[in-house]
């Protein structure tokens, strides 16, 4: 397996893997998220893999064909009243081919995004993981991930 930083002729492939989370997120929650989309159109992922604050990285095999990626976005908190100085590498979406899932391709994603976090001065990793996902959320957790803080809801009844 080889990590690299993805480029414009693995969209197809990213393509599959986000209709691939999309469609986890819409089953768990269909009251959220619409069925049979994805997150990003192909137009808005050429902008993110050209822009170097939010780098995408892929796991390939030795064909150099995409197994998983990792979106990210470097963000930083500087000059704030009430918040310290902060560079972070923000997890914006982390997937592995649900058919390759167990061979450790998403543990390798993280600890190479660890690495970069900290070749580039961040002082943290983070991310979001939605509840309704609890093999994502135990796959965190087994990468040494803690909560940070947590967002909450009350469903309303439909009017």
């Amino acid at each position: 397996m080889n990590i690299r930083r993805a480029n414009t002729s693995d969209i197809p492939r990213l393509d599959d893997l986000l209709y691939q989370v999309h469609r986890v997120h819409s089953t768990g929650r269909p009251d959220i998220f619409r069925t049979g989309n994805k997150k990003y159109t192909d137009e808005e992922l050429r902008a993110i893999l050209a822009d170097d604050t939010t780098p995408v990285f892929v796991a390939t095999d030795d064909g150099d064909v995409v197994q998983g990626y990792a979106f990210c976005v470097y963000q930083e908190v500087k000059g704030e009243r009430s918040l310290m100085d902060r560079k972070t590498l923000y997890i914006d979406d982390l997937c592995v081919d649900e058919a390759l899932r167990g061979q450790h391709i998403g543990q390798s994603l993280y600890r190479f995004v660890l690495e970069e976090s900290k070749r580039n001065g961040c002082a943290a990793v983070t991310l979001n993981v939605w509840c309704l996902n609890e093999g994502a959320m135990k796959f965190y957790e087994k990468c040494g991930m803690t909560p940070l803080k947590i967002v909450m809801e009350q469903r309303l009844e439909e009017n």
